[in-house]
């Protein structure tokens, strides 16, 4: 063999060498699994997140609901147009009301509607005053809605918040139960689990005084009428002359333990309940005394109320011989003794003076929230507006400690 033929032979054998390396490396990407990363998180739009502080919203429409038009529901769009992310059924807006040239007020209201990307919906009762007490002033918020806030007119409002919802996972029937004005969140309960979870079964209890303040009453009849899971239990605590039972209402009186245990079947229900403070602070502690499960009972009431149940702090509340607290107010250079009698930190503030922000003193709004300099605090219960690190809500916080500072 020459040495011609032999650099011919090598120069072949690298060359088909070359062509097969090529080849595979064409067929491994051409069959290659690409690796996915199924944990990496979309991105966010405007429309996936809350919004921080005030927001615009127009009010695109107003509707009476019962027939005495004492509660006035407003459909409330974004001034931005931006879509609104969906809330959890139970929610509650907050605003920022100026009901005079020298005051607003901040008031939380319930979502009275299913989420939509479009609008939202709260609806507010009329507050009078009492007839036992003539001399106590009106509501002052509710009032200036249903007298002043008329369509196209501009409101700030917070994102929906609150710890009361209806809890998505979970399929056993759930029992929602409104007294009065506590109906609203009960309907976006109720037409949102409609709309996501259709088979689920419903029990809706709604105690009111008589027809003339039933509210949505033809679309709750048209949805129980429909909807063969909804079951609708009715009561007027006054029927009047021309209210019919079995048509208008199913039954008299007040909702309360007895006529629960009588109407629902056996088995497991899941409790959501939001009424005035003498409703919750009897027939929620009858709901565990009964035997239902505390992480079944999910409750709100409108206003302070005192829901005690076994394990509560407020069980343990010091008695009038407890020892006092010293409570240092820092903005206002001033030291003073709280006694357990003093109610809350918000009203022991006002009792000697102390300007403090306020709203719904109920936990609900943030109005109040004022820092911790030194000590700790309690609630009863948890609020449902969530403050910053070392920071409080005084409408419904009380002393934990045997000295306290607050920058107030």
């Amino acid at each position: 063999m020459t040495a011609a033929q032999l650099l011919t032979y090598i120069s072949a054998a690298v060359l088909l060498q070359v062509l097969l390396a090529a080849a595979v490396t064409l067929w491994k990407r051409k069959n290659a699994v690409v690796p996915t990363r199924v944990d990496a998180p979309p991105v966010a739009t405007k429309a996936d997140s809350a919004w921080p502080g005030w927001r615009d919203f127009r009010v695109a429409r107003r509707a009476w609901e019962d027939a005495n038009q004492s509660q006035c529901s407003f459909y409330l769009e974004p001034v931005d147009g931006a879509a609104l992310k969906p809330f959890k059924p139970g929610q509650f807006l907050t605003f920022s009301l100026p009901v005079s040239p020298q005051t607003t007020v901040t008031r939380c209201y319930s979502l009275s509607d299913a989420p939509h990307p479009q609008h939202f919906r709260i609806t507010v009762k009329r507050a009078i005053a009492p007839d036992q007490t003539p001399a106590v002033a009106p509501g002052v918020a509710s009032n200036y809605l249903h007298d002043h806030v008329q369509v196209g007119d501009v409101l700030q409002v917070r994102a929906p918040s609150g710890h009361f919802f209806l809890h998505a996972d979970d399929p056993a029937p759930a029992v929602l139960i409104g007294g009065g004005i506590g109906i609203t969140p009960m309907m976006s309960m109720l037409l949102w689990s409609l709309q996501t979870h259709p088979s689920r079964v419903l029990h809706l209890f709604y105690g009111v005084r008589n027809r003339a303040d039933h509210a949505y009453k033809a679309t709750l009849e048209n949805l129980a009428q429909r909807q063969a899971n909804v079951h609708l239990h009715v009561v007027y605590s006054r029927p009047g002359p021309a209210d019919a039972s079995g048509q208008d209402f199913q039954h008299t009186g007040h909702v309360d333990i007895h006529r629960i245990r009588q109407t629902l079947p056996h088995g497991r229900h899941v409790f959501y309940i939001c009424g005035s403070a003498p409703m919750m602070e009897n027939l929620v502690p009858a709901l565990a005394d009964w035997g239902v499960q505390r992480s079944d009972l999910h409750f709100e009431a409108f206003g302070p109320a005192n829901v005690l149940l076994p394990g509560d702090a407020a069980a343990q509340t010091p008695g009038a011989d407890a020892a006092p607290v010293e409570i240092h107010f820092a903005d206002s250079g001033r030291t003073l003794e709280w006694q357990s009698s003093d109610g809350t930190l918000l009203d022991f503030a006002e009792q000697h003076g102390i300007a403090m922000a306020s709203g719904c003193r109920a936990g609900g709004c943030g109005c109040c929230e004022t820092r911790i300099t030194h000590g700790e605090v309690r609630y009863d219960h948890a609020p449902d507006y969530d403050t910053a690190p070392g920071h409080c809500l005084p409408c419904v916080a009380r002393p934990a400690s045997a000295s306290l500072g607050l920058s107030a």
